[in-house]
């Protein structure tokens, strides 16, 4: 007897213009085969339903979707809270999530930072994947953070994601210098994001905290008409009269000279 069809968990990447009122037309940030193949998905894992189902509905406009958007099997990755360092939480059993491509199904996995996986909590659910034996497919698509990255004239080379930092001005202060004294010892480049209205925060922070000569990085708006990348030392920052705030989704990268 042959063994039972395994569906595949398929990391399908996500529009980066979603919640920020400038939505561009799909099919200017995701090639057509993408497009075709999300319209075929019958059970998604998702970072936000509420996000995905916007994404879904972008899709069905170009392409009909194999089922109305109600009856799509739609859950939410369950994951650790913001600024949790990687492998302080307790890990989580996603294994039940994957249950229908042991059944001969396919799973979209959909992440708000792009490109699933990728500076992204669904890397647990890639894990549980392979744990598994069920193929994983990754389709092309805009990742946020290489996008940053390739903009900000940084280290590609050799760079790490560290996620949020803390909120409290203190904590976060003794972070910045602790991961500007790791870039300076290995000539990395930092990444992080932060909360769009917290972004100003942020931003000032890192002017405050880096020092001078460090390179300081950041981009806002990616993939929109409008999308910005500014680089320069910290010194040159702190010239400046007002420091920049957007309200959009932003990653800010450093490299300490």
């Amino acid at each position: 007897m042959s063994a039972a069809p395994t569906g595949r968990l398929v990391l399908v990447p996500n529009a980066l213009d979603l919640g920020t009122g400038h939505e561009v037309d799909l099919r200017a940030l995701l090639p057509q085969a993408v497009i075709e193949h999300a319209a075929r998905i019958p059970h998604w894992v998702v970072e936000n339903a509420k996000s995905a189902r916007a994404l879904l509905k972008r899709v069905d406009a170009l392409v009909p979707l194999a089922l109305p958007l109600q009856l799509l099997n739609i859950v939410e990755l369950p994951r650790p809270a913001k600024g949790t360092r990687p492998g302080a939480a307790a890990p989580l059993d996603l294994r039940p999530l994957l249950a229908p491509a042991q059944q001969g199904q396919d799973i979209g996995l959909l992440s708000e930072a792009g490109m699933p996986a990728v500076a992204d909590p669904g890397a647990a659910l890639v894990q549980a994947a392979h744990g598994l034996g069920i193929p994983v497919l990754a389709l092309t698509g805009p990742s946020a953070l290489l996008l940053a990255l390739a903009s900000s004239g940084l280290n590609g080379q050799s760079f790490a994601f560290v996620g949020y930092l803390p909120v409290d001005a203190v904590a976060r202060s003794a972070r910045i210098r602790e991961l500007e004294l790791h870039s300076r010892r290995q000539q990395q480049t930092q990444l992080a994001i932060e909360t769009p209205y917290r972004n100003g925060a942020l931003l000032a922070a890192l002017v405050a905290a880096l020092q001078p000569s460090t390179w300081l990085s950041v981009s806002s708006g990616l993939t929109l008409p409008d999308s910005q990348c500014r680089t320069m030392q910290v010194a040159d920052w702190r010239r400046l009269q007002t420091l920049p705030e957007s309200r959009l989704p932003s990653v800010f990268g450093w490299l300490a000279a």
